[in-house]
């Protein structure tokens, strides 16, 4: 057999892959990890919950007590949708947040990008335009580009997705001969703004949805992180037929489950299943089990409550900071989840910075992660969960020197004022360029 050797000599099954891998490609985010995982450097870059906080004796009871009784179940395949017992649990969870259903409406998934992945697959061919908020998550949009689509930012402020702004990009859009599938929505504590969608803009955004046919993708992992007052209640507590809401334990207990869920209108909740039993046949009966047996015996919203109070403190710290090393930066103010984003100074770009940053032992996530268009130079997004107070105040004193750094070097070498246009003199025979 002969294999062509197109492309790159690196890799000889270069002019085999399918046209849709165009669209994949290694995150800012998680080539970051690999940085803040050395102990030296306060990572300020990944949104990785602070699982240390879990009351893990009472997580090893619930395992031990599900391999001791159900070891054997536990171990086997299961149904494509996720057991019974822990969809009646998510119902439980979403009703903390206004959102009434059956069991058979959701569908568990390894995380909730899987369910991201599942219901792009559903909807999305090659050109299909995604509407997101700008910024946006960086999962989300390696996924709608794996499957070919583009993705239209809409504009937002400290009140969230803007919606004259949405019907204008919609209504341009259509007239440019795009097909419109999907609206994807972070409502909560925004990843990576921090910011929150009012209650008013989303019955707003609903109508816009509704009336333009277009399926609302409610993305909600933060929700139930709130600091000082709660979010307002899920876009699906108003509207069953036209979002597909995704939640995941991933925040609220620990990610190394994977367990996530879809709710759905039933047509769609259907090719759920189908598309999720074609990937993974069944998500993991003993992740499933387990969170079960801790939702039934220990106090999970009394450790949301501490993950609350942990978050809310850390969040403090790196305002304070912020204001103390940074104040001629701006920044949201987020009231719950992980995340602040950061504007810098004119002229500062965050994606060029951050190797510098890393050299001062300090690492976070450039805007241009945020952007399918690669802007975003001017904002950073700076993450609270994990590193403690003195940790994040050190952080963002290690950010400054870095900033004050980039700014110097500007004011060095910017000029001072526009080279003034060389005049023509007439009595010159070879008159200069115009030098404006």
């Amino acid at each position: 057999m002969t294999i062509s050797r197109e492309g790159t000599n690196l890799d000889p099954w270069y002019g085999h892959y399918a046209d849709r891998t165009s669209g994949l490609s290694a995150s800012e985010v998680r080539a970051l990890f690999a940085v803040a995982s050395r102990p030296e450097v306060v990572s300020l870059a990944g949104g990785m919950p602070f699982v240390s906080a879990l009351p893990l004796p009472t997580i090893t009871e619930s395992m031990d007590r599900v391999m001791r009784e159900r070891g054997a179940a536990a171990l086997q395949y299961g149904s494509g949708q996720g057991t019974p017992e822990l969809r009646e649990h998510i119902l439980e969870i979403m009703a903390l947040e206004g959102i009434r259903a059956g069991v058979d409406d959701v569908v568990v998934t390894t995380g909730s990008q899987q369910a991201l992945d599942l219901v792009a697959k559903l909807f999305l061919d090659p050109g299909d335009v995604v509407l997101a908020e700008s910024p946006s998550y960086v999962g989300a949009m390696g996924i709608f580009r794996s499957y070919q689509a583009e993705v239209a930012h809409i504009a937002m402020d400290a009140d969230g997705m803007i919606p004259a702004a949405l019907t204008e990009r919609i209504q341009s859009l259509r007239a440019a001969g795009k097909r419109l599938k999907l609206l994807y929505l972070i409502p909560n504590f925004h990843n990576p703004a921090g910011v929150t969608l009012s209650s008013a803009r989303r019955l707003e955004i609903i109508d816009i949805a509704r009336s333009a046919g277009i399926l609302i993708l409610e993305d909600n992992p933060y929700g139930l992180l709130w600091f000082d007052r709660p979010a307002p209640a899920a876009m699906r507590s108003v509207e069953t037929d036209g979002i597909v809401y995704l939640g995941s334990f991933s925040k609220t207990l620990a990610p190394g489950f994977r367990v996530g869920w879809a709710l759905a209108p039933h047509a769609i909740r259907e090719k759920l299943v189908l598309a999720a039993e074609a990937a993974i046949l069944s998500p993991s009966s003993l992740n499933q089990m387990v969170i079960s047996d801790y939702l039934d015996r220990a106090d999970w919203r009394g450790q949301i409550d501490v993950f609350r109070d942990l978050y809310r403190e850390r969040r403090d710290a790196m305002i304070d900071a912020l204001e103390q090393y940074l104040p001629d930066l701006s920044w949201t103010m987020p009231n719950g989840g992980f995340y602040v984003w950061v504007t810098l100074t004119e002229g500062l770009d965050s994606k060029a910075m951050l190797p510098r940053a890393v050299k001062e032992l300090v690492a976070y996530t450039p805007g241009t992660a945020f952007f399918a268009d690669g802007s975003g130079r001017g904002h950073l997004r700076l993450a609270f969960c994990y590193p403690p107070p003195a940790e994040i105040r050190e952080g963002i004193r290690r950010l400054a020197t870095v900033v004050r750094g980039e700014q110097e070097l500007l004011e060095t070498f910017s000029p001072t004022g526009p080279i003034a246009a060389v005049a023509y003199d007439p009595h010159v025979a070879s008159p200069p360029p115009n030098l404006s």
